[in-house]
């Protein structure tokens, strides 16, 4: 990985460009630039303006939730920001993932873009993005500094901005000192751009801000046509990234677990973005602890996979899909008798997720059949499932909910209210996943010595539709039997 070529001596800037000084870098090989170079690097490029540019497919959907969000709050300059790198280790960064209420309402995910709602009267917003333009040839930004083009490629013109993304488009450098002047009320959402907030620190509440990003939670608690199309997409790519996790199985139990989640990995950057969350490759006993992504484990022959993994797209969407899988091809009758018990409980939740029902409906249906198992295989003593439920006692083995909201992230519309979420009532394009599972810990010695470190989870995105649902990841087998045969296939 090469070095930025900076400059050493600041006075080799002139007054001209003080304003745009390029960053230096300590310990740079060159002590400096030429005159002579520094002119040589200004002219010789061909003009690569794109024109006559497509908008993203997104994008009336994008325009019709700018327009939603412009009718909530009449009469407010609205700031919401895409987010800055974020430093990895000195002069390394994350990859950058654009925040979600950004890419909702904009369909960019170009970092240090801001969206600003202006408010045009009593009701209507005028929408602009704010996004750094072409680096700069004149200074030589463009080969000199860490995120000119010459290092991380090329960025969109403002102007190929505004026909991709069908929003007037203008320089960000020059939104803090804008938003320093602006009257009347704003709203800001919060925690992605530390300059921006700085600018606004004198004209936004933290109630006020919440309130805007709860709203913009809710929002996308019902999914629009592109939503549901691009989750689709999702889980078609999560479940061929199963199919190459299971013809791998034998190079993973020569290695790690680790080579499971690059397996994936390569699956989720080939169709997609990236992974939507890290992969829980978790092996053996590791199924039994819930966000195992340390990888790190052994894969051994007679033991359980639990696989819990979704393609983001390009688009940002993410699948969430859980499969558990005997890593030599066939369950033993204790692995089945477990497994199926989950996958008797999965069947109860999505058969209760259906428009006008509750959110918890699908929990609730869950959590009694595997309270029903749990009594039945004497783990709860002489308790009745209907005591056992209303104490709660079967969350020593059950320990999560049984879903939750799917988008834009995992763990979709967090920020909705407890009344509109979890208290609220099911309608057709909500999106959500119905993942119970059983974990029998190691050290458990509540329960017989060969149910210690077993761990199931069976997990599936649901849409909900006009007359029930539709099961998004259906492509991946669930039943025991259909499992094994799967696999077989797969091993060929």
């Amino acid at each position: 990985m090469p070095e930025e070529l900076i400059p050493e001596n600041p006075e080799q800037e002139t007054e001209e460009n003080e304003a745009e000084k390029v960053k230096q870098r300590k310990n740079g090989l060159y002590p400096g630039v030429s005159d002579e170079l520094a002119a040589n690097m200004k002219s010789g490029w061909a003009d690569t303006e794109l024109h006559d540019l497509q908008p993203i497919a997104q994008a009336e959907h994008t325009a019709a939730r700018r327009a939603a969000l412009s009718a909530r709050f009449p009469g407010e300059r609205l700031v919401i920001p895409a987010g800055n790198l974020k430093t990895r280790s000195n002069d390394t960064e994350y990859a950058f993932r654009a925040s979600t209420e950004y890419a909702y309402l904009t369909g960019d995910q170009t970092q240090d873009g801001v969206l600003v709602l202006e408010p045009t009267g009593e009701r209507g917003h005028e929408a602009t993005v704010y996004l750094l333009p072409r680096s700069n040839r004149e200074n030589g930004e463009f080969w000199l500094d860490g995120q000119g083009e010459l290092w991380v490629g090329r960025r969109n013109s403002l102007a190929e901005a505004e026909q991709l993304l069908g929003i007037p488009a203008k320089d960000v450098r020059e939104l803090p000192a804008a938003l320093t002047e602006a009257t009347g009320p704003v709203r800001a959402v919060r925690g992605h751009d530390a300059a921006i907030e700085a600018a606004l620190t004198d004209k936004v509440t933290a109630e006020r801000d919440e309130e805007l990003r709860v709203h913009l939670s809710e929002a996308r608690l019902v999914k629009d046509a592109f939503e549901i199309a691009e989750l689709q997409k999702a889980c078609d790519a999560t479940a061929r990234g199963f199919e190459d996790v299971v013809k791998s199985l034998d190079k993973a139990e020569a290695t790690s677990e680790r080579f499971i989640e690059g397996t994936f990995f390569l699956r989720a950057r080939i169709e997609g973005n990236d992974i939507g969350y890290g992969s829980i490759c978790a092996a053996g006993p590791h199924a039994t602890t819930l966000h195992w992504v340390r990888n790190d484990g052994a894969v051994r022959a007679g033991e359980l996979l639990l696989l819990d993994a979704g393609v983001e797209t390009n688009d940002l969407y993410t699948a969430d899909v859980t499969r558990t899988l005997p890593i030599n091809g066939t369950f033993s009758p204790l692995q089945r008798k477990i497994y199926d018990a989950v996958y008797e409980a999965q069947e109860a939740g999505i058969a209760a997720v259906k428009p006008g029902a509750d959110f918890r409906d699908f929990h609730d249906a869950s959590q009694r059949v595997l309270a029903e198992k749990l009594v039945a295989w004497g783990l709860l003593g002489d308790l009745s499932v209907e005591k056992v439920l209303e104490l709660g006692l079967q969350r020593r083995w059950t320990l999560h909910g049984t879903g939750h909201m799917l988008g834009l992230d995992v763990h979709d519309c967090a920020a909705a209210r407890t009344e509109a979420y979890v208290n609220g009532t099911l309608e057709p394009g909500v999106c959500l996943t119905v993942e119970p599972g059983l974990y029998f810990q190691a050290d458990d010695l509540t329960v017989p010595e060969e149910y210690r470190g077993i761990g199931v989870r069976i997990e599936d995105d649901i849409l909900v539709t006009e007359d029930g649902n539709r099961n998004l990841s259906a492509a991946l087998p669930r039943q025991a039997d259909e499992v094994e045969a799967w696999m077989a296939q797969l091993k060929g």
